[in-house]
């Protein structure tokens, strides 16, 4: 029998909209969630959905959610009939929509928004021509609805802003004296020889035999430093001359890091130049990195797998004195001299001058041109068009240092100054409605570049034409396949994947004896390189769940133990997968399993929750206030299932973990490291793992392998969730509730990757505020 209308009386309307909405609540919902009992802090007497509000609103958004994805009522309770939930829903859907589009109409989707530490520095490159490392010097930016560029999660408190503009000054600071004063060069070979010489303290360098430098498995921190360091802080190419491996590993090829530091025990960070895959034969390497003035170079083999070497002296010396470690099979990297050179990856100093002067360079340095300078400038910072009004203040700044007796040099790097510290420069300008064609190009060009719009960008939204189909998805295509679309893969999987997080947990040496700095990068590149590779051939977002390929090196595919034919030294590879090779697919890569793995161990809460949101694209909530987590052994449980078994028995935990456990379930075959496992404990033998389970749409699954083949035949819900992640990153807002019906046509007009990205660009969210 169902209870009476008291949610009727109590929103005091009989609207044709509230009718069906209170008896719903009341036959449903009430029992849970009035007064008295509230379960989940939710209390119904308290809404009216005829007196909506901001507050309000998200509540009644999130109880239409819970109803149409069937989360509510709960399984054990009686079920509401088909009719009566579709009559539900549609009248609480039409006020939803009504109130949520006259607050986009008069506010926008995305409040006011900050360019991120990483778009500022690509920013200040392009602007300026420089190349300087500017992020790390700048406050990390709070990631929210999992994307820094999220406008409700940033903060400009004064102590930002100070940190923004003391990097503004050193990015001018920089810009300037290189424009003025020439780029420095700097070119030195350096031989076998020479690399053996000791800075003083203890000997931690390399063997010389036969004219090679020769690096060994030794395990002294700092092992393979050299004795050169940089001159000044700057990108440098380097080039290893002659690197062969001595007894290479099954794979044929010795596996080691180059990285930079000041190599000494007061300063141990060392930072990654590249990967050393050094076969038989013998091939020059090179590799280009930001190394800072003083540190120097260490080469050494890093494989987990090798046989450490003794250091053959006392204390913290190395001797090679009547030693042949390569006798005793010991593998080593040998090589024939470094090379190091001065670059400028971004411009040289003639393209720094004609980012700051214009074409003519330090030519147009006259009085008689400050106010044209600095107009261009502003034009080129603020992305728009700048009025002379606009630009005004700029100008007067630039012409009162002149009169204060500065150099039109100084007084320049004024009026620049100034206009760095502009909210035009600093945020996104946008009003409420629909964006004009020159915020499409800035939203456009930071979404797939993290940067400011080229000239070709530029010229279209001044003639404007971005706004039209045809030509914005021809950007959206041009962008995608520029060079710096590596910097929107490298932004977007650090924060939709969490891949910046591989370096918060440190695998347990005890546990994964062979985990090493080789397999940990190697991660990050066939995570970039595949994703890099479905956005080419625009590839069905099937491919995020399975794949009948892979991206590979040697020692990648021998820390997964997979038995797949490499070409040596051809570091990074696209290998074809059969399958049993338990490798296909985004999911099943080392860096997801050790981002939401803790280093020791692994859950399926966590990896669940990871997959579900940023795969499926299924919000989970957090737990109910008073739930504790998941620990080990609870309750005297030996097995992770028991733990969760008796989680779940909680009825506020059951209705989230039927969603969660799943995909958790499935990928517990695999250690916090990513390798393939079928037992808990130390090499498996504790008890057995099983991945079976059921989905929350009743599909059941025995291994990962099902589970997959489950997944793989929802393109359309794993399209929708891909196409809400780049929609939130690309903007700078989650969804609204009237952007729902949006994602689901992008969803039903295209299931492959690109054309998701392209689709959502070409989409009625993603051209207004």
């Amino acid at each position: 029998m169902l209870r009476p209308l008291t949610l009727l009386t109590l929103f005091g309307s009989t609207s044709f909209a509230t009718v069906p909405v209170a008896a719903f609540l009341d036959a449903h919902c009430l029992e849970c969630h009035d007064a008295d009992v509230q379960k989940g802090g939710l209390d119904l007497t308290t809404l009216n959905i005829d007196k909506l509000d901001a507050a309000s609103v998200k509540t009644w958004q999130h109880i239409f959610e819970r109803v149409r994805d069937g989360e509510m009522p709960p399984k054990k309770k009686p079920q509401p009939e088909k009719n009566e939930k579709e009559l539900f829903l549609a009248n609480l859907k039409q006020p939803l929509l009504e109130v949520d589009a006259a607050d986009i109409a008069a506010n926008g989707r995305v409040r006011s928004r900050r360019l991120t530490r990483v778009e500022y520095e690509h920013t200040l490159h392009d602007l300026l021509g420089i190349d300087i490392p500017l992020k790390t010097l700048l406050p990390e930016d709070r990631a929210s609805h999992g994307f820094e560029t999220v406008a409700d999660g940033q903060q400009l408190s004064h102590h930002q802003l100070a940190r923004y503009l003391d990097v503004a000054d050193l990015a001018l600071d920089n810009a300037f004296d290189r424009a003025e004063k020439g780029d420095a060069t700097y070119a030195k070979h350096h031989t076998p020889e020479m690399l053996i010489k000791s800075r003083g303290g203890n000997y931690r360098g390399p063997d010389l035999k036969n004219g090679e430098s020769i690096t060994w498995p030794i395990g002294l921190q700092f092992f393979g430093r050299t004795p050169t360091w940089a001159p000044e802080s700057g990108w440098y190419r380097v080039t290893l001359r002659g690197v062969r491996g001595i007894n290479p590993t099954a794979d044929g090829a010795v596996w080691g890091t180059l990285r930079s530091g000041a190599c000494e025990s007061n300063a141990p960070l060392l930072f990654m130049v590249g990967l050393v895959e050094a076969t038989a034969t013998p091939r020059d390497m090179t590799f280009e990195a930001w190394i800072e003035k003083d540190h120097r170079l260490e080469l050494r083999p890093n494989d987990g797998t090798h046989k450490k070497a003794p250091t053959g002296a006392k204390g913290g010396n190395v001797s090679f004195q009547d030693r042949d470690l390569e006798k005793q099979g010991f593998p080593g990297i040998a090589h024939r001299g470094i090379d190091i050179e001065r670059i400028y990856p971004i411009a040289n100093d003639e393209g720094v001058r004609k980012k700051l002067f214009g074409g003519t360079g330090l030519e147009a340095l006259k009085a008689e041109n400050l106010d044209k300078l600095v107009h261009r400038f502003a034009t080129r910072a603020f992305r728009r068009p700048v009025t002379e009004a606009q630009s005004a203040p700029y100008r007067e700044i630039a012409a009162k240092s002149l009169q204060e007796g500065d150099s039109v040099l100084e007084a320049l790097r004024a009026a620049y100054r100034a206009i760095m510290c502009s909210p035009r420069f600093l945020t996104f300008i946008e009003s409420p409605g629909p964006l004009d064609d020159h915020a499409i190009a800035t939203r456009l060009s930071y979404a797939l570049w993290c940067s400011m719009p080229d000239q070709e960008l530029l010229e279209l939204a001044n003639q404007n034409k971005l706004h039209e189909p045809e030509t914005l998805s021809a950007q959206v295509e041009r962008l995608l396949s520029h060079s710096k679309a590596k910097r929107f893969i490298a932004s977007f999987t650090d924060q939709w994947l969490k891949l910046n997080q591989i370096d918060f947990t440190t695998p347990d040496t005890r546990l994964f004896r062979d985990f090493d700095p080789v397999v940990q990068e190697s991660m990050l590149q066939e995570t970039r390189a595949y994703v890099t590779e479905l956005l080419r051939r625009d590839l069905s977002i099937t491919h995020l769940v399975d794949s009948d390929f892979a991206f590979l090196n040697g020692r990648l595919a021998r820390h997964y133990k997979a038995d797949l034919a490499l070409q040596s030294g051809d570091g990074l590879q696209k290998v074809s997968l059969k399958a049993e090779a338990k490798r296909g697919g985004l999911i099943t890569q080392g860096s997801i399993l050790k981002v939401t793995g803790d280093g020791t161990s692994t859950s399926p809460v966590v990896r669940g929750v990871f997959i579900n949101e940023r795969i499926l694209g299924n919000h989970i909530p957090p737990p109910p206030p008073g739930i504790p987590a998941i620990e080990p052994d609870i309750r005297g449980a030996t097995s992770i299932r028991d733990q969760l078994d008796k989680h779940r028995n909680n009825e506020s935990c059951a209705s989230c973990h039927q969603t969660i456990d799943p995909p958790g379930f499935a990928l517990e075959n695999y250690d916090a490291v990513g390798i393939w496992r079928k037992g808990y404990g130390k090499d498996g033998k504790g008890a057995q793992v099983d991945p079976s389970g059921l989905t929350p749409e009743g599909d059941a699954f025995t291994d990962l392998a099902t589970w997959q083949q489950i997944q793989t035949k929802r393109p359309q819900q794993l399209a929708r969730g891909f196409a809400t992640h780049f929609l939130t990153y690309a903007t700078g807002a989650p969804p609204r509730f009237s952007d729902e019906s949006k994602l689901d046509a992008i969803a039903q007009k295209t299931t492959n990757i690109r054309s998701i990205i392209r689709e959502v660009v070409l989409s009625e969210v993603f051209r207004v505020k």
